[in-house]
């Protein structure tokens, strides 16, 4: 697929660093003109996404993530937020609603809010060679909006 924009960035994964990604994710979004709402709602999986891998896959040790964000010709967000950390051993339990293994002040509603925000959630992982969130989400221009 051919894109006509893309950044790749590497941080640690210390919560300070959560906020930058949103931004980052922001300001590189804001190039496809989308609603306040639809911003939202990005910076919003994009959290839920990094602190995933702060929380879950570096628990004990601050480790690197990868945001790569991509815009596609017919105006798709394409972001991909990857750790090399714990992994997850079963993909479809920790999508479960509810479900964590971060402690009691987890909600467990990480993949549940990133599904609900963006057009498309897809997750991989290996066991003990970290996991990869990839998200999709379409940006209809103003004028095209119903």
């Amino acid at each position: 697929m051919k894109y006509e924009n893309q950044i790749q960035v590497t941080f640690p994964s210390k919560s300070v660093n959560e906020g930058l990604a949103r931004s980052i994710v922001a300001a590189f979004a804001a190039q496809l003109d989308p609603t306040l709402d639809e911003l939202g709602d990005i910076k919003t999986a994009v959290s839920e996404a990094v602190t995933n891998c702060i929380v879950h896959a570096y628990p004990d040790e601050i480790g690197i993530i990868t945001l790569k964000a991509r815009i596609t010709g017919d105006g798709v967000l394409d972001l991909t937020i990857r750790d090399k950390g714990r992994g997850i051993a079963d993909i479809d339990q920790a999508k479960t609603p509810l479900f964590t293994t971060g402690g009691a002040e987890r909600s467990g509603m990480g993949f549940t809010i990133m599904e609900s925000f963006m057009n498309e959630l897809r997750v991989t992982s290996q066991p003990g060679k970290g996991t990869t969130v990839h998200m999709k989400r379409k940006i209809v221009k103003r004028g095209e909006r119903p």
